[in-house]
């Protein structure tokens, strides 16, 4: 594991002038995808262009093997980036480019869909736990029928900053702390941490004014988000609650603080400001450009 040990941070300390503070509370909603394979869609259509540019946040965990066995069987995209986190269990994906790896506890998989990928995740299990989460992150329209890629991260390739008090930091994307993570993309820039916060324990995070973001609490715990320095400044987060972070243009950051051990997923981009049109597994600019994508699909060249 890339690990990276920073001085001890204690939970009063503060490097930000201004934390980002809770807009909006999300609970998400209980679904299923695939074959039958029940999740929590987190980030759902209609906060697409509040979150630009972000389209979908899926958080799936279950010790039952009848909520994952059906997996994800071979299915199409177009115009946008799947993300893949893998905290728990083991899956295998296969592509039409002839990519296959094996998603891992701790790996990473960022596969970019442009003009057209088929795939397939399916479990390499039978028994035991599964868990992680889905996130798609949208294309520029110039990008959009870029050629299909995709790669594999395994845990060791994540890099880890180590703080005080047992306070971890995977910077899954983007640039934290001082270290370049796993994944950097451009134009959108996305910046994804997954955060392990003991109880008692602070964690400030530096965010660019412009971009958008979001906290997703798990694991358990509960996080207060903000600084609290002023009345109803700091909210209180519960587990499986996504925190939508206020765009703020004094604020320089977002600061988390554990009532009790806590995982926070935290997010955020610079926007494309461009229109968003969807249709299942494609994202363009258009109803046009869906048609076409539906066709391409239809006729077998959407993936060549």
């Amino acid at each position: 594991m890339n690990t990276t040990t920073s001085s001890s941070l204690p939970a009063a300390s503060s490097t930000l002038r201004r934390s980002r503070q809770v807009e909006r509370l999300v609970r998400g909603q209980p679904t299923s995808d695939g074959d039958g394979v029940k999740l929590t869609r987190v980030l759902t259509q209609p906060l697409q262009k509040r979150l630009d540019p972000f389209l979908m946040l899926d958080a799936f965990g279950s010790d039952a093997a009848s909520d994952y066995i059906g997996g994800f069987p071979s299915h199409p995209h177009r115009g946008f980036e799947t993300v893949t986190i893998m905290l728990e269990g083991r899956m295998r994906h296969q592509d039409s480019v002839g990519n296959v790896g094996l998603l891992e506890p701790g790996s990473v998989q960022w596969m970019t869909a442009g003009r057209g990928i088929i795939h397939s995740e399916m479990p390499e299990q039978d028994e035991g736990r599964m868990a992680g989460f889905q996130l798609w992150v949208n294309l520029a329209a110039k990008d959009k029928l870029q050629p299909p890629a995709y790669r594999d991260v395994p845990p060791a390739d994540v890099p880890v900053v180590a703080q005080g008090g047992g306070v971890k930091v995977r910077v899954i994307a983007g640039t934290a702390l001082g270290v370049t993570g796993a994944v950097t993309r451009p134009t959108t820039e996305p910046l994804v941490l997954d955060i392990v916060l003991p109880a008692g324990r602070s964690f400030e995070a530096a965010l660019p004014p412009g971009h958008n973001a979001f906290a997703y609490v798990y694991g358990g715990g509960v996080v207060t988000i903000g600084d609290g320095q002023a009345a109803n400044s700091a909210a209180r987060v519960e587990s499986e609650r996504m925190a939508i972070l206020g765009n703020d243009a004094q604020a320089d950051g977002v600061r988390f603080t554990a009532e009790s051990d806590a995982r926070v997923l935290l997010v955020a981009g610079a926007p494309l400001n461009e229109p968003i049109a969807q249709y299942g597994p494609f994202v363009m600019n258009s109803t046009a450009e869906i048609h076409q994508a539906v066709a391409d699909f239809q006729r077998g060249a959407l993936a060549v």
